[in-house]
């Protein structure tokens, strides 16, 4: 089922069914993209760039998000917090005269509709251990009480989100099938990264 999207490309900014985004649009053509989506569906999707370039190519897959809370500031600008509804497969981008893009994608390409079933235990374990270790290397200090009272998925996406890993390991979790493939990435890149530590590491 293809529609139609408005699309805002950030590196980085990753969104996941179910899962929440806080962005603080700025840019006039974003602003205007938020003023458009308050008067429609209140749609927002997020993708990722793939490059610098102005404007640039993007990734194939991105979420949809729907705009759930939304503080408007007097000199235009927006706070606003996105709920992630669906992942996407880009199809094509339209030429159109709004100063933000839009692209006509596939929605039914992914089964985020219900929540996933909870991990095994085991693997719930490896996320949280690995997640500490990679903490711990970057003299990061985390509510590890309140993190253990996370759900599977909340937790996995969570820290899929903020782990500041490059661009390509970021699209490859947003673009895991199933939260247990996510569980399974995620936990190797935190020890990839982790060991990366001493000197700079990408995933290309």
């Amino acid at each position: 089922m293809a529609e139609r999207l408005s699309i805002f490309p950030l590196a980085g900014a990753l969104l996941f069914p179910r899962g929440h985004l806080p962005l603080h649009i700025f840019e006039p053509r974003y602003r205007a993209l938020v003023t458009d989506a308050l008067a429609r569906d209140r749609r927002v999707s997020m993708i990722q760039p793939r490059d610098d370039r102005e404007p640039p190519t993007l990734f194939d897959i991105g979420c949809v998000g729907h705009i759930r809370e939304v503080e408007r500031l007097d000199d235009g600008r927006f706070n606003i917090v996105l709920e992630g509804l669906t992942r996407f497969r880009l199809l094509r981008e339209l030429d159109v005269a709004t100063p933000f893009r839009q692209v006509e994608a596939d929605l039914a390409a992914f089964d985020d509709a219900e929540a996933p079933d909870a991990l095994p235990s085991i693997v719930r374990a490896e996320i949280e251990r690995e997640a500490r270790r990679f903490a711990d290397s970057r003299g990061v200090a985390v509510d590890w009480t309140g993190v253990s009272r996370l759900d599977d998925e909340t937790l996995v996406n969570a820290i899929s989100a903020i782990a500041p890993f490059d661009t390509a390991a970021k699209q490859a979790l947003l673009e895991a099938r199933t939260l247990a493939d996510r569980a399974d990435l995620l936990a190797q890149f935190l020890g990839f990264f982790r060991r990366g530590d001493d000197e700079p590491a990408t995933l290309q």
